[in-house]
């Protein structure tokens, strides 16, 4: 019997991207054309839509029956699983799955992640190797509650303006913001994004979040620790990396990787967000 990890697409972890990791997407609504993200909607081709977009698109709920498939699969196999969704402070996606594990009590058990994109990677990559290592299904889902409240989460964005669309701040805020050349620095509090700092300009809030980063004690490397960016072009983590270079000495390259739909409708473009664990908290 073997120990399956399921995650959706709001973790910005593409189909195929994990050996053996189950994604199933959430939708993504321009209009009235509907997407899956990552399988017929593309990161790159999500951004591209956006910025020819005049309104943020609306996302949608991993639904219950596309986890009933997916759990029949699990539990025909022989095996049980791990369901790590996106926060419930942001997406229905978490009630969803637990409606339908409501039917296979002691074979998938649910793990709300109170986390986004790279921090729900975190927990992935976790769940993943302790499920190749043999941990049993109650192992993994202790670790993964244990883990999730030490999660570190820091973005900053380029602009104001999806913000405004998506309601979460004010026109007036958001035309404020662009005259001030404000850079939002966000992070996830109990389970639902926040700004938690506005920046003066792309320069103030690298150095902002680099700060942040350095009264956690730094990086703790011997967790997983994830990296990405907004957009189609990974300039905007290039320029933190260069720009505080003491918190990745010795370590070589660091991975980076792209986000899609789920957080980008609200980001934008010309962002960047990471996750880690810090040595001191």
């Amino acid at each position: 019997m073997a120990v399956r990890i399921i995650t959706d697409s709001g973790s910005d972890i593409l189909p195929g991207e994990m050996q053996g990791l189950i994604v199933l997407p959430l939708t993504i609504a321009f209009g009235n054309d509907v997407y899956h993200d990552g399988v017929d909607l593309s990161h790159e081709r999500f951004f591209d839509l956006l910025s020819e977009s005049t309104e943020n698109p609306t996302t949608g709920q991993v639904p219950p029956f596309r986890y009933k498939q997916a759990f029949d699969e699990v539990v025909a196999a022989g095996d049980e699983a791990v369901v790590i969704t996106i926060s419930s402070g942001v997406s229905g996606t978490w009630e969803s799955a637990c409606s339908a594990a409501a039917e296979y009590p002691d074979k998938i058990h649910v793990v709300d992640s109170l986390h986004v994109s790279v921090g729900i990677r975190l927990l992935v990559e976790m769940g993943l190797k302790m499920a190749a290592e043999g941990a049993s299904v109650q192992e993994i889902v202790d670790a993964l509650e244990d883990a999730k409240g030490k999660i570190h989460f820091l973005a900053l964005l380029d602009t104001l303006e999806y913000l405004r669309r998506g309601g979460r701040i004010s026109n007036v805020s958001a035309v404020l913001g662009s005259i001030l050349a404000i850079k939002p620095v966000v992070t996830c509090t109990d389970g639902k994004i926040v700004v938690m700092e506005k920046a003066r300009g792309l320069k103030n809030g690298r150095a902002t979040i680099a700060d942040l980063i350095r009264k956690d004690g730094g990086f703790d490397f011997d967790k997983p620790l994830s990296i990405g960016y907004t957009g189609n072009s990974d300039k905007p983590v290039r320029a933190f990396l260069d720009s505080c270079p003491d918190l990745w000495e010795g370590k070589g390259e660091v991975p980076v990787s792209s986000i899609g739909a789920t957080i980008g409708t609200h980001a934008g473009p010309g962002g960047f967000l990471l996750a880690y664990f810090g040595k001191t908290a």
